[in-house]
């Protein structure tokens, strides 16, 4: 099989373990087709997946039915990134273009209201957003965001450069048994992460962290769930500047997860997490 057909078998081997009458849908905006899985009850509250980097929308399968049980959940390939979502449109030049691409997914879903979550790199995107247009959201859920409260963790990006001198093949794995400690415990996710390997990304931007102000003034109900063992940043210093940067969120810190682990690993607790949030 060629490198993009190993991909897209994993790919299509976890969107096995969605809920049933998940629907791939493909929606156009300046910046390209953005590939969008939708499951949950039609009049449901829409909630709108983020996922980290490199992992695409299949990185909720583990939560994907808790969260569909009340809420259409609108689960996002990012643009630029991994994943059926195609950028051939406008370039990707920084965090203003990603929030005028989720601008254009939110008018052509007619999402205004939604909640929104996003783990890791999609957390940054989720919270740009909120930062830039709070009237469009109802809530924001921010798993163990990066570069969004304080600075990642100059070891991670080490090790994260180190790895890329690695072989490709064993460069997803690598990354996250030195993260979490272990392989992911899900052999079909486990199969998934090494077919990122040969995967094709166009554009991940830089990103700059919000200005304190703009954190400050943040009308969005927000939720920083954090990854006690996250080796990606400090989680008590990230947890003390949320805190003090936005003091209306609720920051929750849950001690046996890493950043990698999220969402997909021992999900129950997040999930719970979530529900209650949203409710």
């Amino acid at each position: 099989m060629s490198d993009d057909t190993v991909f897209q078998a994993a790919y299509d081997e976890v969107l096995r373990n969605w809920p049933d009458g998940v629907t791939a849908i493909d929606v156009p905006t300046p910046y390209g087709s953005t590939r969008v899985h939708v499951c949950g009850p039609e009049d449901g509250t829409p909630l709108v997946l983020l996922p980290g980097g490199g992992t695409t929308s299949m990185a909720w399968y583990a939560n994907a039915a808790a969260l569909a049980a009340a809420h259409r959940v609108y689960a996002v390939d990012l643009i630029g990134d991994y994943g059926r979502s195609v950028h051939d449109g406008a370039p990707l030049r920084g965090a203003g273009d990603l929030t005028a691409w989720l601008d254009a997914l939110f008018d052509e879903l007619d999402l205004d209201g939604a909640h929104l979550a996003g783990h890791s790199y999609g957390a940054w995107i989720a919270l740009n957003h909120a930062l830039h247009a709070p009237h469009r959201l109802g809530g924001l859920a921010l798993l163990d965001p990066v570069q969004c409260f304080a600075r990642m963790s100059p070891r991670y990006l080490l090790h994260a450069v180190l790895t890329t001198l690695k072989p490709a093949a064993e460069r997803p794995g690598a990354l996250h048994r030195w993260e979490t400690g272990s392989d992911p415990e899900d052999p079909v996710w486990r199969a998934f992460l090494a077919g990122t390997a040969v995967a094709k990304r166009s554009k991940v931007v830089t990103m700059p962290r919000p200005r304190e102000d703009a954190l400050r003034a943040c009308s969005v109900p927000t939720l920083v769930c954090l990854a006690g063992k996250s080796r990606a940043h400090d989680a008590p210093r990230v947890a003390a500047a949320a805190r003090r940067l936005m003091p209306g969120a609720e920051v929750v810190t849950l001690p046996d997860a890493s950043h990698h682990s999220l969402p997909t690993e021992r999900p129950a607790e997040l999930n719970r997490l979530l529900v209650d949030f949203f409710a």
